[in-house]
């Protein structure tokens, strides 16, 4: 196995992962995920170990952002995607929080999506993000801090209408 192979079986479910609740599209997480593995492929000099996720999620945010350039020249498809299983109502109640929630994430300014991203799904340190990100360690925390409390003011206002509406 190649040390690029390796790199890549290593890494790829996180760039993956992170392009994924970037974008909310899973196709096109799948090609900013094999794009930024070009790019890591074909880029001259050697990555350095201790910076290697950090230099991938810039590479895929970058792309992400190209992405948005490109997109505003398409006209927008709406794709609805629905499970047709016969599931709990469980089930049911999750998946509608978990696009809630992904809903939410997405009315995030994109830099803090990215940077609770970062810290959130992928366990990067602060210092890790603030470097990915060009933010000063001090904004990235507040950044964080920040997103984390707008989600969690959405969900807890959704759960209180929610409940209104459900009788005895």
């Amino acid at each position: 196995m190649t040390d690029f192979e390796a790199l890549y079986e290593r890494y790829a479910p996180h760039v993956r992962r992170f392009a994924l609740f970037l974008a909310g599209d899973p196709s096109l997480a799948d090609d900013i995920t094999s794009e930024t593995f070009v790019r890591a492929w074909t880029t001259p000099g050697k990555i350095r170990q201790e910076t290697v996720k950090a230099y991938l999620f810039t590479i895929a945010r970058n792309l992400y952002h190209d992405s948005l350039h490109r997109s505003r020249r398409l006209a927008a498809l709406h794709d609805d995607i629905r499970d047709n299983k016969a599931d709990a109502q469980k089930r049911a109640e999750d998946f509608s929080e978990l696009k809630f929630v992904l809903a939410e994430m997405q009315r995030l300014p994109e830099i803090d999506r990215a940077a609770l991203l970062m810290r959130a799904q992928d366990q990067m340190s602060y210092e890790e993000i603030s470097q990915a990100l060009n933010l000063s360690l001090s904004a990235v925390k507040v950044k964080i801090h920040r997103a984390r409390l707008k989600l969690m003011r959405s969900t807890r206002t959704r759960s209180a209408q929610s409940s209104r509406w459900e009788g005895p």
